[in-house]
């Protein structure tokens, strides 16, 4: 498609939420769960928070949350989620273009669940953001796909061109110096998930997790 009929990327992220009454399964991601839930809460910064189960799910477990998403439509499902589940009060929901976003506080966690588009996304300089957003001896939590689903062409799932980096190449993007940050985790992960036509796969993840020193 020729850039100048591309949506854009608010136009189509609403559209998509659009498609269905809820498009997410309104659980917590798994690799959430399982390395941050022995962690004292304080703040925390979701960045793609979409409809927002993982907000939710660190809200109930007493983090202060601030949940960040260029989509109205996942945004108001998020924000009704959070009443029903009794934590609105300690989630705070924006609408932001992370595209031009810049941190304005410090959180002891920084969350990016996926954060990939298959339209026009600036990943590695957002990431770089959430990196100065996090307080010292807060948590940098990055998890991406570290490879394409088999249902997905690499244009279809992530946008033309891009690129998957594997959780130690994205440590060294994002300049993760040893003075400043030490690497508690650099993984790549298998976990079992359903495709669209019913079908059972493994698809692997790559997990970052850095602590500010």
């Amino acid at each position: 498609m020729d850039s100048e009929n591309k949506p854009r990327p608010s136009e189509f992220w609403d559209g998509f939420y659009r498609e269905r009454e809820r498009v997410w399964s309104g659980k917590p991601n798994a690799s959430l769960v399982r390395e941050v839930g022995a962690l004292a809460p304080g703040r925390a910064l979701e960045l793609g928070c979409g409809e927002g189960a993982d907000a939710i799910w660190l809200a109930q477990r007493g983090w202060t949350v601030t949940g960040i998403d260029i989509s109205a439509v996942a945004l108001g499902r998020a924000a009704q989620h959070a009443e029903d589940a009794g934590v609105a009060d300690r989630v705070t929901w924006l609408h932001r273009d992370l595209a031009e976003w810049d941190p304005e506080a410090e959180y002891e966690l920084v969350s990016a669940q996926f954060l990939h588009s298959p339209v026009e996304l600036p990943r590695a300089r957002i990431l770089r953001s959430a990196a100065a957003a996090v307080a010292p001896g807060g948590l940098l939590f990055v998890v991406g796909h570290a490879a394409f689903p088999p249902w997905h062409s690499n244009e279809e799932a992530h946008g033309e061109g891009a690129e998957l980096p594997t959780a130690e190449e994205l440590a060294v993007s994002l300049g993760l110096r040893a003075d400043e940050w030490s690497i508690e985790a650099t993984t790549a992960e298998g976990r079992e998930a359903v495709g669209p036509e019913g079908e059972r796969v493994v698809l692997t993840d790559a997990v970052l997790k850095a602590r500010r020193v």
